[in-house]
């Protein structure tokens, strides 16, 4: 089991932009990434919406996500959020074991 958790920045002028890149550029994001449990850490940016930025974020289980939150670069993403006065919208899933049936619509 996975948990995936969709976070969507939002700010003005192209911030969420400039955090994701700051993210990378500072080190932070790669940190994320080396935790022990994280599966997935990656910045998109939806076609339709120049002012948000989607993070897809997933983690082996709670306890790993659990211990993220606790880490030091919670604070620092913290500030950057600040700097860039971003609001969030999240959704959070939990993986399936297996696809139950999807298979057939997925082109490999």
């Amino acid at each position: 089991m996975s948990l995936t958790v969709n976070l969507y920045y939002k700010g003005a002028d192209g911030s969420a932009r400039r955090f994701a890149e700051e993210m990378e550029s500072s080190g932070i994001a790669a940190a994320i990434r080396a935790e022990e449990g994280n599966e997935r850490y990656e910045y998109f940016t939806p076609l339709d919406d120049s002012e948000t930025v989607l993070l897809i974020d997933s983690w082996r289980n709670q306890k790993a996500l659990d211990a993220h939150h606790a880490s030091p670069m919670m604070k620092q993403l913290a500030e950057l959020r600040e700097k860039y006065d971003l609001h969030m919208i999240v959704e959070r899933y939990v993986s399936a074991d297996e696809p139950e049936g999807d298979e057939r619509f997925i082109r490999k």
